[in-house]
Protein backbone atom coordinates (compact mmCIF):
# COMPACT_ATOMS: atom_id res chain seq x y z
CA UNK A 1 0.00 0.00 0.00
CA UNK A 2 1.19 3.50 -1.09
CA UNK A 3 -0.76 6.68 -0.31
CA UNK A 4 -0.25 9.57 -2.61
CA UNK A 5 0.80 13.06 -2.07
CA UNK A 6 -1.46 15.89 -3.77
CA UNK A 7 0.99 17.73 -5.37
CA UNK A 8 2.21 14.60 -7.39
CA UNK A 9 -1.39 14.32 -9.32
CA UNK A 10 -0.26 17.71 -10.92
CA UNK A 11 2.31 15.77 -13.15
CA UNK A 12 2.20 15.47 -16.46
CA UNK A 13 0.98 11.49 -17.26
CA UNK A 14 4.85 11.25 -18.98
CA UNK A 15 6.34 12.98 -16.15
CA UNK A 16 4.61 10.54 -13.49
CA UNK A 17 5.62 6.90 -15.65
CA UNK A 18 9.16 8.18 -15.42
CA UNK A 19 9.54 9.97 -12.27
CA UNK A 20 6.66 8.83 -9.82
CA UNK A 21 6.99 7.03 -6.52
CA UNK A 22 10.39 7.05 -6.65
CA UNK A 23 12.39 9.87 -5.30
CA UNK A 24 15.97 8.93 -4.10
CA UNK A 25 17.55 11.33 -1.68
CA UNK A 26 21.30 12.13 -1.53
CA UNK A 27 23.13 9.09 -1.96
CA UNK A 28 20.66 6.48 -2.84
CA UNK A 29 20.03 4.52 -5.82
CA UNK A 30 19.00 6.62 -8.71
CA UNK A 31 16.83 3.35 -10.06
CA UNK A 32 14.20 1.74 -7.45
CA UNK A 33 15.77 -0.86 -6.14
CA UNK A 34 14.40 -4.35 -5.33
CA UNK A 35 14.18 -4.88 -1.70
CA UNK A 36 14.02 -8.53 -2.01
CA UNK A 37 13.76 -9.41 1.97
CA UNK A 38 10.97 -10.94 3.77
CA UNK A 39 11.76 -9.54 6.68
CA UNK A 40 12.57 -5.72 8.42
CA UNK A 41 14.71 -5.48 11.75
CA UNK A 42 13.80 -2.96 14.14
CA UNK A 43 15.56 -2.32 17.27
CA UNK A 44 12.95 -2.92 19.89
CA UNK A 45 9.93 -5.10 20.24
CA UNK A 46 7.81 -1.78 21.16
CA UNK A 47 8.62 -0.46 17.42
CA UNK A 48 7.01 -3.89 15.77
CA UNK A 49 4.14 -3.35 18.00
CA UNK A 50 3.17 -0.34 17.23
CA UNK A 51 3.92 -1.25 13.57
CA UNK A 52 1.64 -4.41 13.93
CA UNK A 53 -1.01 -2.21 15.70
CA UNK A 54 -1.16 0.20 12.92
CA UNK A 55 -0.15 3.41 15.00
CA UNK A 56 2.79 3.97 12.63
CA UNK A 57 3.89 2.96 9.13
CA UNK A 58 6.42 1.03 8.09
CA UNK A 59 7.79 -2.50 7.62
CA UNK A 60 8.27 -6.04 9.28
CA UNK A 61 6.92 -8.50 6.71
CA UNK A 62 6.74 -7.93 2.99
CA UNK A 63 3.14 -10.57 3.13
CA UNK A 64 1.64 -7.00 4.01
CA UNK A 65 4.10 -4.00 2.42
CA UNK A 66 7.55 -3.60 0.63
CA UNK A 67 9.32 -0.54 -0.07
CA UNK A 68 9.52 -1.73 -3.70
CA UNK A 69 6.12 -2.25 -3.78
CA UNK A 70 5.08 0.96 -2.73
CA UNK A 71 6.93 3.19 -4.72
CA UNK A 72 5.20 1.27 -7.40
CA UNK A 73 1.87 1.54 -6.08
CA UNK A 74 2.45 5.48 -5.50
CA UNK A 75 2.95 5.94 -9.07
CA UNK A 76 0.31 4.42 -10.17
CA UNK A 77 -1.71 5.91 -7.79
CA UNK A 78 -0.65 9.10 -8.81
CA UNK A 79 -1.11 8.29 -12.94
CA UNK A 80 -5.04 7.43 -11.61
CA UNK A 81 -5.20 10.52 -9.72
CA UNK A 82 -5.80 8.29 -6.88
CA UNK A 83 -5.04 8.67 -3.01
CA UNK A 84 -3.75 5.45 -1.88
CA UNK A 85 -2.89 1.63 -4.08
CA UNK A 86 -1.79 -1.83 -3.13
CA UNK A 87 -0.43 -4.03 -5.55
CA UNK A 88 -1.63 -7.52 -6.18
CA UNK A 89 -0.07 -10.88 -7.25
CA UNK A 90 -2.35 -10.80 -10.34
CA UNK A 91 -5.45 -8.74 -11.93
CA UNK A 92 -7.67 -11.42 -10.89
CA UNK A 93 -6.53 -11.05 -7.01
CA UNK A 94 -6.88 -7.26 -7.62
CA UNK A 95 -10.53 -7.36 -8.56
CA UNK A 96 -11.50 -10.41 -6.41
CA UNK A 97 -10.01 -8.12 -2.94
CA UNK A 98 -11.58 -5.25 -4.53
CA UNK A 99 -15.02 -6.35 -3.71
CA UNK A 100 -14.28 -8.36 -1.39
CA UNK A 101 -12.89 -5.53 0.98
CA UNK A 102 -16.66 -4.41 1.08
CA UNK A 103 -18.70 -7.19 0.43
CA UNK A 104 -18.88 -10.89 2.17
CA UNK A 105 -21.57 -13.41 2.69
CA UNK A 106 -25.49 -12.58 1.66
CA UNK A 107 -24.23 -9.39 -0.09
CA UNK A 108 -24.94 -8.56 -3.55
CA UNK A 109 -22.89 -7.07 -6.51
CA UNK A 110 -23.75 -5.81 -9.76
CA UNK A 111 -21.72 -6.21 -12.92
CA UNK A 112 -21.64 -5.68 -16.31
CA UNK A 113 -22.09 -8.54 -18.42
CA UNK A 114 -19.15 -7.46 -20.88
CA UNK A 115 -16.01 -8.10 -19.20
CA UNK A 116 -12.96 -10.77 -19.37
CA UNK A 117 -13.82 -14.06 -18.86
CA UNK A 118 -11.70 -15.32 -15.92
CA UNK A 119 -13.70 -12.31 -13.88
CA UNK A 120 -16.91 -13.14 -15.52
CA UNK A 121 -16.32 -16.72 -13.96
CA UNK A 122 -14.74 -15.12 -10.44
CA UNK A 123 -18.25 -13.27 -10.07
CA UNK A 124 -20.73 -15.76 -11.42
CA UNK A 125 -19.47 -18.73 -9.87
CA UNK A 126 -16.07 -18.35 -7.65
CA UNK A 127 -17.50 -15.37 -5.69
CA UNK A 128 -21.18 -17.17 -5.39
CA UNK A 129 -19.02 -19.91 -2.85
CA UNK A 130 -18.48 -16.97 -0.61
CA UNK A 131 -22.31 -16.34 -0.69
CA UNK A 132 -21.72 -13.06 -2.60
CA UNK A 133 -24.66 -12.88 -4.77
CA UNK A 134 -24.30 -11.20 -8.79
CA UNK A 135 -26.15 -9.95 -11.57
CA UNK A 136 -24.46 -9.29 -14.71
CA UNK A 137 -26.47 -6.81 -16.85
CA UNK A 138 -25.89 -5.54 -19.96
CA UNK A 139 -23.23 -2.89 -20.04
CA UNK A 140 -25.29 -0.89 -23.01
CA UNK A 141 -28.43 -1.03 -20.63
CA UNK A 142 -31.13 2.10 -19.83
CA UNK A 143 -30.17 3.82 -16.22
CA UNK A 144 -33.62 2.27 -15.63
CA UNK A 145 -32.02 -1.06 -16.30
CA UNK A 146 -29.29 -1.15 -14.22
CA UNK A 147 -31.76 0.31 -11.18
CA UNK A 148 -33.89 -2.83 -11.14
CA UNK A 149 -30.73 -5.23 -10.83
CA UNK A 150 -29.79 -3.27 -7.18
CA UNK A 151 -30.86 -4.75 -4.36
CA UNK A 152 -30.88 -3.63 -0.51
CA UNK A 153 -27.99 -6.02 0.21
CA UNK A 154 -26.00 -4.44 -3.05
CA UNK A 155 -22.46 -3.56 -2.22
CA UNK A 156 -20.63 -2.78 -5.62
CA UNK A 157 -21.70 -1.96 -9.29
CA UNK A 158 -18.29 -3.22 -11.63
CA UNK A 159 -17.23 -2.23 -15.01
CA UNK A 160 -14.56 -2.46 -17.70
CA UNK A 161 -13.47 0.59 -19.24
CA UNK A 162 -13.01 -1.53 -22.49
CA UNK A 163 -14.09 -5.02 -22.17
CA UNK A 164 -11.83 -7.83 -22.96
CA UNK A 165 -12.30 -9.51 -25.39
CA UNK A 166 -15.15 -7.47 -27.07
CA UNK A 167 -14.38 -4.04 -26.55
CA UNK A 168 -17.21 -2.56 -25.99
CA UNK A 169 -16.86 1.01 -24.18
CA UNK A 170 -18.24 1.32 -20.91
CA UNK A 171 -20.33 4.44 -20.21
CA UNK A 172 -18.63 5.51 -16.56
CA UNK A 173 -20.99 8.28 -15.85
CA UNK A 174 -23.86 6.22 -16.21
CA UNK A 175 -22.82 3.75 -14.04
CA UNK A 176 -21.29 6.29 -11.37
CA UNK A 177 -24.76 8.15 -11.33
CA UNK A 178 -26.47 4.60 -10.87
CA UNK A 179 -23.95 3.23 -8.54
CA UNK A 180 -23.86 6.56 -6.12
CA UNK A 181 -27.65 6.59 -6.61
CA UNK A 182 -27.93 3.50 -4.53
CA UNK A 183 -24.99 4.15 -2.12
CA UNK A 184 -22.45 2.30 -3.27
CA UNK A 185 -18.89 2.65 -5.18
CA UNK A 186 -18.02 1.76 -9.04
CA UNK A 187 -15.35 -0.34 -9.52
CA UNK A 188 -13.73 -0.01 -12.67
CA UNK A 189 -11.38 -2.62 -14.48
CA UNK A 190 -9.25 0.06 -16.75
CA UNK A 191 -6.80 -2.36 -18.01
CA UNK A 192 -6.98 -1.98 -21.37
CA UNK A 193 -7.24 1.73 -21.83
CA UNK A 194 -4.71 2.49 -18.85
CA UNK A 195 -4.18 5.84 -17.04
CA UNK A 196 -2.68 7.06 -19.82
CA UNK A 197 -6.02 7.13 -22.17
CA UNK A 198 -8.48 7.24 -19.50
CA UNK A 199 -9.24 8.44 -15.91
CA UNK A 200 -12.24 6.09 -14.33
CA UNK A 201 -12.05 8.97 -11.37
CA UNK A 202 -12.65 11.88 -13.79
CA UNK A 203 -15.70 10.64 -14.51
CA UNK A 204 -16.92 9.09 -11.31
CA UNK A 205 -15.51 6.19 -10.64
CA UNK A 206 -14.03 5.39 -7.01
CA UNK A 207 -12.24 2.30 -6.68
CA UNK A 208 -9.85 1.41 -10.25
CA UNK A 209 -8.29 -1.61 -11.02
CA UNK A 210 -5.54 -3.43 -13.27
CA UNK A 211 -3.93 -6.26 -14.47
CA UNK A 212 -0.52 -4.68 -14.27
CA UNK A 213 0.47 -8.05 -16.36
CA UNK A 214 -1.15 -6.21 -19.36
CA UNK A 215 0.13 -2.72 -21.00
CA UNK A 216 1.28 -1.52 -17.75
CA UNK A 217 4.31 -4.08 -17.66
CA UNK A 218 4.43 -4.09 -21.74
CA UNK A 219 6.75 -7.18 -22.11
CA UNK A 220 5.41 -10.56 -20.90
CA UNK A 221 7.37 -10.73 -18.01
CA UNK A 222 5.69 -10.56 -14.88
CA UNK A 223 2.05 -11.36 -13.78
CA UNK A 224 0.49 -8.53 -11.08
CA UNK A 225 -2.48 -6.93 -10.46
CA UNK A 226 -3.22 -3.52 -8.77
CA UNK A 227 -6.25 -1.31 -6.79
CA UNK A 228 -6.57 2.32 -6.80
CA UNK A 229 -9.13 4.37 -4.27
CA UNK A 230 -10.02 7.53 -5.70
CA UNK A 231 -10.84 8.42 -1.61
CA UNK A 232 -13.68 10.39 -3.20
CA UNK A 233 -16.56 7.33 -1.96
CA UNK A 234 -17.86 8.54 1.72
CA UNK A 235 -17.96 4.95 3.63
CA UNK A 236 -19.24 7.08 6.79
CA UNK A 237 -22.03 8.06 4.45
CA UNK A 238 -23.40 4.89 4.21
CA UNK A 239 -21.93 2.94 7.10
CA UNK A 240 -24.95 0.47 7.48
CA UNK A 241 -23.98 -0.96 4.27
CA UNK A 242 -19.64 -1.13 4.82
CA UNK A 243 -19.64 -1.91 8.72
CA UNK A 244 -16.04 -3.38 7.65
CA UNK A 245 -15.06 -0.34 7.18
CA UNK A 246 -17.21 2.26 9.97
CA UNK A 247 -17.44 -0.35 12.69
CA UNK A 248 -13.97 -1.50 15.08
CA UNK A 249 -12.38 -4.49 13.63
CA UNK A 250 -11.59 -6.85 16.67
CA UNK A 251 -8.46 -8.37 14.40
CA UNK A 252 -6.69 -4.95 15.49
CA UNK A 253 -8.16 -3.97 18.70
CA UNK A 254 -11.41 -2.02 17.59
CA UNK A 255 -9.36 -0.16 15.20
CA UNK A 256 -11.87 1.46 12.83
CA UNK A 257 -10.72 2.47 9.67
CA UNK A 258 -12.51 5.06 8.51
CA UNK A 259 -11.85 6.85 11.75
CA UNK A 260 -8.15 6.01 11.53
CA UNK A 261 -7.34 6.66 8.56
CA UNK A 262 -9.87 8.50 6.60
CA UNK A 263 -8.88 8.55 2.83
CA UNK A 264 -6.67 5.66 3.31
CA UNK A 265 -9.24 4.01 4.76
CA UNK A 266 -9.95 1.31 2.28
CA UNK A 267 -6.55 0.38 0.99
CA UNK A 268 -5.48 0.34 4.56
CA UNK A 269 -8.04 -2.36 5.09
CA UNK A 270 -7.06 -3.78 1.69
CA UNK A 271 -3.73 -4.52 3.05
CA UNK A 272 -4.15 -4.76 6.55
CA UNK A 273 -6.82 -7.24 6.39
CA UNK A 274 -7.20 -9.21 3.05
CA UNK A 275 -3.60 -9.38 2.01
CA UNK A 276 -2.27 -10.15 6.24
CA UNK A 277 -5.16 -13.21 5.85
CA UNK A 278 -5.21 -14.19 2.28
CA UNK A 279 -1.44 -12.96 1.26
CA UNK A 280 -2.11 -12.21 -2.83
CA UNK A 281 1.52 -9.90 -2.57
CA UNK A 282 3.23 -8.90 -5.53
CA UNK A 283 6.77 -9.93 -5.54
CA UNK A 284 9.22 -7.12 -5.41
CA UNK A 285 11.01 -8.16 -8.45
CA UNK A 286 7.96 -8.39 -10.19
CA UNK A 287 7.01 -4.86 -8.98
CA UNK A 288 10.66 -3.70 -10.00
CA UNK A 289 9.59 -5.32 -13.53
CA UNK A 290 6.38 -3.60 -13.21
CA UNK A 291 8.22 0.02 -12.54
CA UNK A 292 10.18 -0.67 -15.83
CA UNK A 293 7.39 -1.11 -17.88
CA UNK A 294 5.84 1.92 -17.07
CA UNK A 295 8.18 4.30 -17.50
CA UNK A 296 7.76 4.11 -21.22
CA UNK A 297 3.40 3.04 -20.95
CA UNK A 298 2.83 6.76 -22.46
CA UNK A 299 5.34 6.47 -25.23
CA UNK A 300 4.15 2.46 -26.01
CA UNK A 301 0.24 3.87 -25.63
CA UNK A 302 0.63 6.30 -28.39
CA UNK A 303 1.54 3.53 -30.79
CA UNK A 304 0.03 0.38 -29.74
CA UNK A 305 -3.11 2.99 -30.76
CA UNK A 306 -1.90 4.14 -34.21
CA UNK A 307 -0.94 1.03 -34.80
CA UNK A 308 -4.24 -0.70 -34.17
CA UNK A 309 -6.10 2.14 -35.95
CA UNK A 310 -4.41 1.58 -38.67
CA UNK A 311 -4.76 -2.11 -38.29
CA UNK A 312 -8.58 -1.50 -37.64
CA UNK A 313 -9.42 0.38 -41.06
CA UNK A 314 -7.49 -2.13 -42.92
CA UNK A 315 -9.56 -4.82 -41.43
CA UNK A 316 -12.87 -2.86 -42.12
CA UNK A 317 -11.84 -2.46 -45.98
CA UNK A 318 -11.22 -5.90 -46.63
CA UNK A 319 -13.70 -7.96 -48.40
CA UNK A 320 -12.91 -11.07 -46.47
CA UNK A 321 -13.74 -9.67 -42.75
CA UNK A 322 -17.24 -10.04 -41.66
CA UNK A 323 -16.59 -7.36 -39.07
CA UNK A 324 -14.60 -4.98 -36.69
CA UNK A 325 -15.29 -3.70 -33.66
CA UNK A 326 -12.63 -0.81 -32.69
CA UNK A 327 -13.40 2.19 -31.17
CA UNK A 328 -11.32 4.55 -33.24
CA UNK A 329 -13.83 3.39 -36.24
CA UNK A 330 -15.56 6.42 -36.94
CA UNK A 331 -18.77 3.86 -37.66
CA UNK A 332 -18.35 1.82 -34.60
CA UNK A 333 -21.13 1.88 -32.22
CA UNK A 334 -18.87 3.14 -29.11
CA UNK A 335 -17.08 5.67 -31.00
CA UNK A 336 -18.78 9.00 -29.33
CA UNK A 337 -18.34 7.51 -26.11
CA UNK A 338 -14.57 6.55 -26.91
CA UNK A 339 -13.94 9.52 -28.20
CA UNK A 340 -15.89 11.40 -24.74
CA UNK A 341 -13.60 9.33 -22.52
CA UNK A 342 -10.39 8.33 -24.19
CA UNK A 343 -9.89 11.16 -26.82
CA UNK A 344 -6.48 10.07 -27.27
CA UNK A 345 -7.01 6.98 -28.29
CA UNK A 346 -8.30 3.51 -26.80
CA UNK A 347 -5.70 0.69 -26.78
CA UNK A 348 -4.38 -1.74 -29.18
CA UNK A 349 -6.93 -3.99 -28.95
CA UNK A 350 -9.24 -5.00 -32.30
CA UNK A 351 -12.29 -7.82 -32.02
CA UNK A 352 -13.05 -8.77 -35.67
CA UNK A 353 -14.35 -12.04 -37.34
CA UNK A 354 -13.66 -13.50 -40.94
CA UNK A 355 -16.09 -14.29 -43.12
CA UNK A 356 -15.64 -18.25 -43.21
CA UNK A 357 -16.10 -21.08 -40.33
CA UNK A 358 -14.61 -21.26 -36.79
CA UNK A 359 -12.16 -23.34 -38.78
CA UNK A 360 -10.88 -20.58 -41.24
CA UNK A 361 -10.69 -18.51 -37.90
CA UNK A 362 -8.05 -21.45 -36.64
CA UNK A 363 -6.39 -21.72 -39.87
CA UNK A 364 -5.78 -17.99 -40.66
CA UNK A 365 -4.28 -17.75 -36.60
CA UNK A 366 -1.92 -20.90 -37.30
CA UNK A 367 -0.91 -18.96 -40.63
CA UNK A 368 0.31 -15.95 -38.74
CA UNK A 369 4.30 -15.52 -38.31
CA UNK A 370 4.70 -12.76 -36.87
CA UNK A 371 2.01 -12.56 -34.64
CA UNK A 372 2.07 -14.96 -31.94
CA UNK A 373 -1.08 -17.23 -30.68
CA UNK A 374 -0.73 -16.92 -26.41
CA UNK A 375 -3.04 -16.40 -24.25
CA UNK A 376 -1.81 -12.74 -23.33
CA UNK A 377 -2.77 -9.48 -24.87
CA UNK A 378 -1.54 -6.01 -24.47
CA UNK A 379 2.13 -6.32 -24.79
CA UNK A 380 4.78 -4.67 -27.22
CA UNK A 381 4.66 -7.99 -29.23
CA UNK A 382 1.46 -8.64 -31.64
CA UNK A 383 -0.53 -11.39 -30.38
CA UNK A 384 -3.98 -12.93 -31.24
CA UNK A 385 -6.72 -15.34 -29.41
CA UNK A 386 -9.64 -16.70 -30.38
CA UNK A 387 -11.47 -16.22 -26.86
CA UNK A 388 -14.30 -18.84 -27.97
CA UNK A 389 -11.38 -21.56 -27.94
CA UNK A 390 -9.45 -20.50 -24.95
CA UNK A 391 -9.79 -17.86 -22.50
CA UNK A 392 -13.96 -18.37 -22.42
CA UNK A 393 -14.10 -22.07 -23.27
CA UNK A 394 -15.15 -22.26 -19.50
CA UNK A 395 -18.50 -20.39 -20.60
CA UNK A 396 -21.54 -21.86 -22.18
CA UNK A 397 -22.34 -20.10 -25.63
CA UNK A 398 -25.36 -18.16 -24.23
CA UNK A 399 -22.37 -16.88 -21.29
CA UNK A 400 -20.52 -15.66 -24.20
CA UNK A 401 -23.12 -13.73 -25.89
CA UNK A 402 -23.91 -12.58 -22.81
CA UNK A 403 -20.06 -11.37 -22.07
CA UNK A 404 -19.91 -10.13 -25.77
CA UNK A 405 -17.85 -12.71 -26.73
CA UNK A 406 -19.39 -13.84 -30.90
CA UNK A 407 -17.98 -17.45 -31.63
CA UNK A 408 -16.09 -15.99 -34.71
CA UNK A 409 -14.50 -13.09 -32.72
CA UNK A 410 -10.68 -13.42 -33.17
CA UNK A 411 -8.77 -10.79 -30.53
CA UNK A 412 -5.92 -9.36 -32.30
CA UNK A 413 -3.59 -7.49 -30.07
CA UNK A 414 -1.74 -4.82 -32.02
CA UNK A 415 1.85 -4.39 -31.04
CA UNK A 416 4.37 -1.80 -31.59
CA UNK A 417 6.21 -3.28 -34.89
CA UNK A 418 5.71 -1.24 -38.08
CA UNK A 419 2.07 -1.16 -38.90
CA UNK A 420 2.72 -2.33 -42.35
CA UNK A 421 4.74 -5.19 -41.35
CA UNK A 422 1.09 -6.33 -39.23
CA UNK A 423 -0.92 -5.92 -41.65
CA UNK A 424 1.51 -7.92 -44.34
CA UNK A 425 1.47 -10.66 -41.94
CA UNK A 426 -2.40 -10.64 -41.55
CA UNK A 427 -2.76 -10.59 -45.35
CA UNK A 428 -0.98 -13.19 -46.16
CA UNK A 429 -2.67 -15.16 -43.66
CA UNK A 430 -5.87 -14.75 -44.20
CA UNK A 431 -5.14 -15.47 -47.82
CA UNK A 432 -3.95 -18.66 -47.42
CA UNK A 433 -6.42 -19.71 -44.88
CA UNK A 434 -9.47 -18.73 -47.10
CA UNK A 435 -7.43 -20.25 -50.52
CA UNK A 436 -7.27 -17.00 -52.12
Amino acid sequence: MSENKAEARRRGVGTECVQGGWTPRNGEPRVLPIIQSTTFKYETSEQMARLFDLEESGYFYTRLQNPTNDAVAAKIAALEGGVAAMLTSSGQAANFFAVINIAGAGDHVVCSSAIYGGTFNLFGVTMKRFGIDVTFVDPDATEAELEAAFRPETKALFGETLSNPGMNVLDIEKFARVAHAHGVPLIVDNTFATPVNCRPFEWGADIVTHSTTKYMDGHATAVGGAIVDSGNFDWEAHADKFPGLTTPDESYHGLTYTKAFGKGAYITKATAQLMRDLGSIQSPMNAFLLNLGLETLHLRMRQHVANAQAVAEWLEANPDVAWVNYPGLPANKYHALAQKYMPQGTCGVIAFGLKGSRDDAQKFMDNLKLAAIVTHVADARTCVLHPASHTHRQLSDQQLREAGVAPDLIRLSVGIEDADDIINDLDQAMKTALGK
